[in-house]
């Protein structure tokens, strides 16, 4: 999912490069949204693990 977020962010980059603002203003609203997604997910993940009572790393 990171992956999809450092896309997203970089199809945001080159869009407001060569001037396309509403593409780019698109797709920085879903990379933003998929990297929060991403953290989420890995502190539900640290939690899950150190409830089970296993080293977090």
């Amino acid at each position: 999912m990171l992956g999809w977020a450092l896309t997203f962010f970089v199809l945001a980059i080159i869009a407001a490069i060569f001037g396309f603002g509403g593409i780019a203003g698109a797709s920085a609203g879903i990379a933003q949204i998929l990297f929060f997604v991403f953290l989420a997910l890995l502190v539900l993940s640290f939690v899950a693990r150190a409830l089970r009572g296993r080293s977090v790393l």
